[in-house]
């Protein structure tokens, strides 16, 4: 399948580009060729930008053309400037392609940017040829579009939310571009949120059809019941039942132009779950360093002693400190992974990238230790309530917890046999619910450790500040499952055509 014959795709919300990467990793069946192209993909945040647009230099190689110049920046050993510079053709089409935009916002990005940025590419031949709309607008405000039924109150609540902006305008390019088909993605915590007297999800939906598409989801359910109400359940992919190593759930609104008849096929399920231990048990070890003025290896290992020892009711003894440190930007690593290998192994990068972990405060080290190795013995995190008087935290929503006031999973455990809890951007903020499995390690997740979980492969790094690189992997949608995605959709257009 050459260049020409791959179906184009425009991602909007692109994040660091997860869903972009699902839909142009995937090659249909018995061709080897990629059967997507992403043409466009925006992104208002920097960080985020950045990261996208060096994946989409990455992109303008095959596998086999691959720099040695590209795993030298990831390894540190040469700028972006001069990676950019040594090869402008592939840097100028990834200047091309992630676009810097903040959507809905007219002084920032006007529409008739995005419009041209949108026709540019896609051409005259738009509302002819098959084409792709993704992303993920915010969508807990919804569109006008010119509802006769809501009232001038509802209309005031909506105008005064910023966010409808965003919606709309994922509405408004639907409505003048066309696209054969969308994919259209949000947290579950839209099926049970209102707006006014309306479920937010039935007005998005409403939205949706009016402009043209029938609506679907993967599940095999149908979207509306007799009444013909909508079904939310029907949009929800439980990542879990899909090979991912999370237990992420989300809706997926896979939307077809009306007058094509097509139903999209249901994605697979996978009998056997992936745990958080598989996506992540080759990475190096890492102890977590430790914020207290001075503090080096031996003050970690007192600590983390500590912790493990108040389980056993006995110390461990001496126990070494994982061989590499904090980690770092690059590590140089041999171990291949026992999850995903052909997805996630690139054995030119040599090492693992974005690797470094947090520094943690003595006291949580030694309540990541306890947490880290009770869950090994139980298979579970424990509650605030299991942990020794010793390690619970001087705050009154943790005192209110031992009185069975909700705030008892405070620390929680990525327990090694089961999938991850959902990967979130909360991440960002601090690692109390993201524990390592691995009691001697007794520290959060790295970036990398989360990228994994989120099956992003090793070869993409992500740019900016350790915060801002946890939050693109938190807000990113995991791009193993959003192949099996773009192979449903694949399939519908093919049909069509």
């Amino acid at each position: 399948m050459t260049d020409d014959e791959r179906i184009p795709v425009v991602d909007l919300f692109a994040g660091p580009g997860g869903l972009g990467e699902g839909f142009e990793s995937y090659r249909p069946r018995g061709s080897g060729k990629r059967g997507f192209k992403i043409e466009v993909s925006v992104e208002c945040d920097p960080w985020a930008h950045l990261t996208l647009e060096l994946r989409t230099f990455f992109r303008q190689f095959t596998c086999l053309q691959t720099p040695k110049e590209y795993y030298a920046y990831l390894r540190g050993e040469l700028s972006r400037e001069s990676l950019f510079k040594g090869f402008p053709k592939q840097a100028a089409a990834a200047a091309r392609i992630a676009r810097l935009g903040r959507l809905g916002d007219e002084k920032a990005t006007p529409a008739s940017r995005v419009d041209r940025w949108i026709s540019d590419v896609l051409g005259p031949k738009a509302r002819r040829q098959p084409w792709v709309l993704i992303g993920g607008p915010p969508c807990q405000a919804y569109s006008l579009m010119g509802r006769a039924r809501r009232t001038r109150e509802t209309r005031e609540l909506f105008e005064s939310d910023e966010r409808h902006f965003l919606y709309r305008e994922y509405l408004r390019i639907l409505d003048k571009h066309r696209p054969t088909a969308f994919v259209m993605e949000n947290v579950k915590g839209i099926l049970s949120a209102r707006h006014g007297e309306s479920r937010i999800i039935d007005l998005i939906c409403d939205d949706l059809s009016e402009a043209g598409y029938n609506l679907h989801g993967l599940t095999g359910l149908p979207t509306r019941d007799l009444s013909g109400a909508w079904i939310p359940d029907a949009f929800v992919i439980r990542a879990e039942q899909h090979g991912i190593p999370q237990t992420r759930h989300r809706v997926f609104i896979i939307g077809i132009l009306r007058g094509t008849g097509i139903v999209p096929a249901c994605i697979r399920r996978q009998k056997l779950e992936v745990s958080a231990w598989d996506a992540i048990s080759d990475l190096p070890k890492l102890w977590s360093g430790i914020s207290r003025k001075g503090g080096g290896a031996a003050d970690w290992e007192m600590a983390r002693d500590l912790g493990l020892s108040l389980l056993d009711d006995r110390r461990y003894g001496s126990i070494a400190s994982p061989r590499d440190g904090c980690g770092g930007r690059f590590i140089a690593h041999k171990q291949l992974p026992s999850f995903g290998e052909d997805w996630f192994n690139d054995p030119h990068l040599g090492g693992t990238v974005n690797h470094e972990s947090r520094t943690h405060m003595p006291e949580d080290i030694s309540r990541y230790a306890f947490a880290a190795a009770f869950a090994k013995r139980n298979g579970r995190s424990p509650a605030i309530t299991e942990f020794p008087m010793v390690l619970l935290p001087a705050h009154r929503n943790v005192q209110d917890a031992v009185g069975d006031i909700p705030f008892a999973d405070r620390f929680r455990v990525q327990v090694a046999g089961k999938p991850a809890s959902t990967i979130t951007s909360h991440i960002s903020k601090d690692g109390h619910y993201y524990i390592h499995p691995d009691p001697m390690q007794a520290r959060s997740l790295t970036v990398r450790e989360a990228a994994r979980i989120q099956t992003f492969p090793d070869n993409y790094f992500f740019e900016g500040p350790r915060t801002e690189q946890y939050r693109q992997v938190g807000n990113a949608v995991p791009p193993l499952l959003a192949r099996q995605i773009a192979e449903v959709v694949f399939n519908v257009i093919r049909l069509k055509e």
